[in-house]
């Protein structure tokens, strides 16, 4: 059980949104690149100006870069607009985001850079395992403990904590290592889900 498994009705609310901007011309495409756009910008705002702060600001644009997520595959799925360069816009556009907002941890006082980096490389590791088993089995693999979504939640999370109690910036440490943890399992689940699979 995952946030992604609630994808369906969080959709539903976005629907309306989707087709005022199909009638405005808006693609998929764009909106992929919005998304991975802003990333790069806040990530790099809160590398340069690591404030705990200023960290009040990644709950917020998870959730709404979580919305663009929704978007831009509404807009590809129910709109005709599927196409290579977008499937690749995706997959690549959500790793480098990925690494843009969560890198930032990095840059805070008393945060182990080494930890950050090898949760981002394990986050990137989740995904490869998901496109593995798309390759494998024809079907995405989103299973968790620790998937995209999931992600997203946990590090808004802290991302609100760190600003409101700067106190406790430590404790991103812990949430970094059991994160580490979470994201190897997220991998093991989705590498058993495709051999299970093409062995049935």
């Amino acid at each position: 059980m995952t946030l992604y498994d609630i994808k369906p009705k969080f959709q539903n609310l976005l629907r309306p949104v989707v087709v005022r901007l199909h009638a405005r011309g808006v693609t998929a495409n764009q909106v992929t690149l919005l998304a991975m756009l802003a990333s790069l910008l806040l990530g790099g705002l809160l590398m340069y100006f690591p404030k705990p702060l200023l960290f009040i600001s990644l709950p917020v644009f998870l959730f709404f870069r979580m919305a663009l997520n929704a978007i831009d595959g509404m807009l590809a799925r129910e709109f005709n607009q599927q196409s290579t360069l977008g499937a690749i816009l995706n997959e690549v556009g959500d790793i480098i985001s990925d690494a843009a907002l969560y890198l930032a941890f990095a840059f805070l006082t008393g945060v182990s850079p080494w930890l950050v980096v090898l949760v981002v490389l394990l986050s990137w590791l989740t995904e490869f395992c998901g496109i593995i088993t798309q390759t494998l089995t024809g079907t995405r693999n989103y299973r968790g403990p620790l998937g995209k979504s999931d992600r997203a939640f946990m590090f808004g999370a802290l991302g609100l904590l760190i600003a409101l109690w700067p106190q406790y910036t430590g404790i991103t440490n812990i949430v970094f290592g059991v994160a580490a943890l979470l994201l190897a399992w997220t991998c093991i689940n989705r590498c058993r889900s495709a051999m299970a699979v093409k062995n049935a």
